[in-house]
């Protein structure tokens, strides 16, 4: 059966990427926590003396148990929330408020239903300062951009299709290109990726992979995938139940580029066991 181009650019993602990176180089650190607590209320922290460095073009992932504070992290790194006591510095600047530099997605893609998939792309530069003053100017630039992340994506084609006429899996693909159009320097991700059946989910595995590898962005991705956390990270962070304290750190030392072959080899599955032995561990206490 032939396959239609956009379903052939979508599986090339599984291979197209040939960049050669056994080793991760040396970076500067672009975020730092400092001994950070937050409590939303008097019922006592949601995370806990939480010390840890990213460096630029970094991808790690958090693990632990439900409510043990993955995503207050997420909040904290970008401004949403700020700590209690400790410091928090992005980009060399003490976090007092929400953070320019960053893209998010999350589980739900959240495109808004009225908005084609190019123009909700293009939402963040027509209401983020200081690029919808750019995007006013110099629209179609941004348009030819949009669209070049959606065709790397396997979307080409999509541009003027609704959420509605997008499966969910492509849907997360659009998210993804919103969260990347205006060329954050870190990248948040909320479990993006739960929602999808495996053989979608493992698809967006190598999509993300292959725009980390291309554009070069530092990631901090929250998962309850603890495969998921191994195929993609430099490292690994378990977190302990609530109040969340980093109880753990593993440096995933897997060649790159990584195909989806890796997942089934005994030292993958070495690593995974490792994490999960962790959590098992933190569950029991």
């Amino acid at each position: 059966m032939k396959l239609s181009p956009q379903r052939a650019a979508r599986n090339r993602h599984q291979c197209d990427v040939r960049l050669v990176m056994t080793e991760r180089p040396s970076h500067e650190t672009l975020v730092n926590f400092d001994n950070v607590d937050l409590a939303y209320d008097s019922a006592g922290n949601a995370v806990e003396d939480v010390s840890l460095r990213i460096d630029e073009q970094e991808f790690i992932a958090l693990v632990g148990p439900s409510g043990c504070g993955k995503s207050t992290f997420m909040k904290l790194c970008s401004g949403l929330r700020p700590s209690s006591t400790g410091t928090v510095t992005v980009a060399g600047s003490k976090v007092s408020g929400p953070v320019k530099i960053v893209g998010m997605a999350f589980q739900n893609p959240t495109l808004l239903p009225w908005r084609n998939t190019l123009d909700n792309v293009l939402l963040p530069l027509e209401i983020v300062k200081p690029h919808r003053w750019k995007f006013r100017r110099e629209k179609e630039k941004y348009v030819l951009k949009a669209k070049e992340l959606l065709g790397s994506v396997g979307l080409a084609g999509f541009e003027n299709h609704y959420p509605w006429q997008l499966s969910g899996g492509m849907q997360q693909r659009a998210s993804l290109c919103r969260a990347l159009v205006h060329d954050p320097k870190l990248l948040l991700l909320d479990e993006p990726f739960a929602a999808l059946d495996a053989f979608t989910r493992e698809e967006l595995w190598c999509v993300l992979r292959d725009l980390w590898m291309l554009h070069h962005f530092t990631v901090v991705l929250v998962t309850h995938d603890l495969r998921e956390a191994v195929f993609l990270a430099d490292t690994v962070y378990v977190m302990s139940k609530r109040p969340g304290r980093i109880v753990a750190r593993r440096d995933i030392d897997l060649p790159r580029p990584r195909e989806l072959a890796v997942t089934y080899t005994d030292y993958f599955a070495q690593l995974v066991l490792e994490l999960r032995e962790h959590i098992s561990v933190i569950r029991k206490n």
